[in-house]
């Protein structure tokens, strides 16, 4: 019987990639049990999709506040159906508002975790890192410098390229459209309502400037053609369903809202400028708390301002206008941000980070313990050095097991819905509740997670146990 994976992405973004890693992960394991959190790409793949992401994504901190119900249920909804799935673990893709709070929950419950595409902590909330050490047991990131940033926060993790080479289209030379008698310039609004609704009004401010090209605008696949065309109105663009990464070969420039649209762009080798505008609450929160140099990809990899970043007070008509004439008719802007879009493309390497993270995966469920088998120390807090454990033992309520044991020696009988706390010396100190027993049953009739305390002050740790059911 094949191992039982559940997979939560929460945007566009999150299901390309957790489509082609799906596709990897069944190509290695056919009977792989996948369910997930997810879309359309991510259910080809093979995947069981049970929610899917255009009823989990929320923009900035105004929306969040507003649909927080939603979202509070949401996370309740994910942690019952992974409770009743019972995977041998969870992959969270990116997603980190929501994502986190299912690592810790999945933690808790004795499920290993494995996060693929890291939340950006090194651009703000830094001291997520720390819920990150404690809850993830495997990190695969994507940006060559996350390897380096959580070398510093004292996490070892895997870089593994970046998946977008694996899902582009990278031929040296990009396809013409033999119809079009005017040069393309693509339009891409985001694919959230929320930001379509703020970027593609003023984006189409600047068609009648240009009226010897061709406008398009790239559709998000989860937003219905009725919104772009209520924006549109008459304007003279045509609307492309499922097709932005052939437009963006065709284009001879690109204006794009801020996100993973911008690197797609780049990796292509469209010319582009980075297109942001939010509301003021979200605006004066963002330049409180991020602190990074540049809000795009492509600038943030390169360390160097490669592309135009239109934010705010410059996301309006005419910058917008100055800077695609700048795109369209400087022929030496155009071949320097070009030089240094193939310099992007050899920064973060070849394709091959899905079938690599893939491979990450399938090793480590491959090394984990056999359903029914007690796994031990399943995770450690805050130990500068191995120890050596004492006694951990647990008593099932209605049966005549007595007791079981987790390194060593027998000990007295812990009551099932707590964890025994001891001294390092193995005396018990305590007992601690970690949470609800469901009583009845055979010996693990339910996945139990049991932790216990050794040692005190800095070398005080956690020590996880779990029986598989």
């Amino acid at each position: 019987m094949g191992k039982r994976l559940y997979v939560i992405a929460g945007e566009a973004s999150g299901d390309l990639h957790g489509g082609n890693l799906v596709r990897e992960l069944l190509k290695l394991d056919p009977a792989m049990q996948v369910r997930a959190w997810g879309g359309d790409r991510m259910k080809a793949a093979g995947a069981d999709v049970v929610k899917h992401y255009r009823e989990l994504a929320f923009m900035g901190f105004t929306q969040v506040i507003l649909h927080l119900r939603t979202i509070l249920r949401n996370i309740r909804t994910c942690k019952s159906d992974i409770l009743a799935f019972k995977p041998d673990a969870v992959v969270l893709i990116d997603y980190p508002g929501f994502n986190l709070r299912i690592a810790e929950f999945a933690k808790a419950n004795g499920i290993p975790v494995y996060y693929y595409i890291s939340p950006q902590v090194w651009a703000w909330k830094a001291g997520r890192v720390k819920a990150i050490k404690r809850d993830v047991d495997r990190m695969y990131v994507i940006l060559p410098f996350e390897k380096k940033w959580y070398a510093e926060h004292g996490m070892d993790v895997e870089f593994v390229g970046h998946p977008l080479l694996d899902a582009l289209p990278l031929s040296a030379e990009k396809a013409v459209d033999a119809s079009n008698e005017k040069p393309v310039v693509a339009l891409l609004p985001g694919s959230r309502t929320q930001e379509i609704l703020r970027m593609l009004p003023v984006m189409l401010s600047v068609v009648k400037h240009f009226p010897d090209h061709d406008f398009k605008v790239a559709a998000a696949p989860s937003v219905p053609a009725e919104l772009y065309a209520g924006i549109i109105g008459n304007a003279p663009v045509e609307l492309i369903a499922d097709g932005t990464y052939a437009l963006l070969q065709q284009a001879k420039a690109a204006l794009v809202t801020s996100g993973t649209a911008t690197l797609e762009t780049a990796l292509i080798g469209t010319p582009l400028a980075v297109c942001y505008g939010g509301g003021a609450i979200n605006v004066w929160l963002a330049k409180r708390f991020i602190k990074v140099k540049f809000i795009s990809l492509v600038n943030l990899i390169m360390d160097r301002e490669v592309v135009r970043e239109l934010i705010q007070a410059d996301m309006k008509s005419e910058p917008l206008r100055n800077e695609l004439n700048r795109l369209l008719n400087d022929l030496r802007y155009r071949e320097r941000m070009l030089a240094d879009l193939s310099e992007l493309r050899e920064t973060l390497g070849g394709p091959g980070a899905s079938a690599e993270t893939a491979g990450l995966v399938w090793k480590s469920l491959q090394c984990l313990p056999e359903k029914g088998v007690l796994s031990g120390i399943v995770s450690r807090r805050n130990a500068p050095e191995p120890l050596v454990f004492s006694c951990f033992c647990v008593c099932y309520r209605g049966t005549s097991a007595g007791t079981s044991t987790v390194c060593g020696r027998t000990g007295g009988p812990v009551r099932p819905r707590h964890a025994a706390r001891h001294h390092g010396d193995g005396r018990p100190r305590a007992v601690r509740r970690v949470g609800r027993w469901k009583e009845g049953g055979p010996i693990g009739c339910h996945r139990r997670t049991f932790r216990a305390f050794y040692g005190a002050g800095d070398h005080r740790q956690i020590v996880v146990a779990r029986f598989f059911s």
